[in-house]
């Protein structure tokens, strides 16, 4: 809303520049002078507009110079908080998955072992039917 009032009385001072300047134009082109005196003073007003115009330009520079610099000070910071985030966020997923892959390792581990306890089991227990039919033959 401030940028609003800022623009509206920028543009109000803007008017009323004009309309002095159109103001004094039209003065002197009815006061009683001579066309030298006249232009002259037509001259002198139209270098005080633009002296008046460039120091009004300088000014808005140095506004337009100061935003300029902090909103690259505001853009600065957001971004290094953003990396920030994004480092805490990426370190916080790289150590999940570490500890996911260190407890699937381990399952992996744990279930080799079973599988190779059942698959020995299962050797034995095909030996001793081999065994006991091998042995069954022979009394018969």
């Amino acid at each position: 809303m401030a940028e609003n009032e800022g623009s509206g009385a920028a543009e109000k001072l803007t008017f009323l520049l004009i309309g002095a300047g159109i103001g004094a134009t039209l003065a002197l082109l009815f006061a009683p002078k001579s066309g030298r005196e006249l232009r002259d003073d037509i001259a002198d007003y139209t270098k005080r507009g633009v002296d008046a115009a460039g120091e009004r330009a300088k000014e808005i520079g140095e506004r337009a110079s100061e935003l300029y610099g902090t909103a690259s000070a505001r853009a600065q910071d957001a971004y290094g908080a953003a990396a920030g985030r994004v480092s805490d966020a990426y370190g916080t997923a790289r150590e999940k998955v570490v500890a996911g892959a260190d407890t699937v390792s381990e399952v992996a581990s744990r279930q080799k072992e079973q599988i190779a306890a059942a698959i020995e089991a299962g050797k034995q227990a095909y030996r001793e039917e081999k065994r006991k039919a091998t042995g069954e033959g022979e009394q018969a």
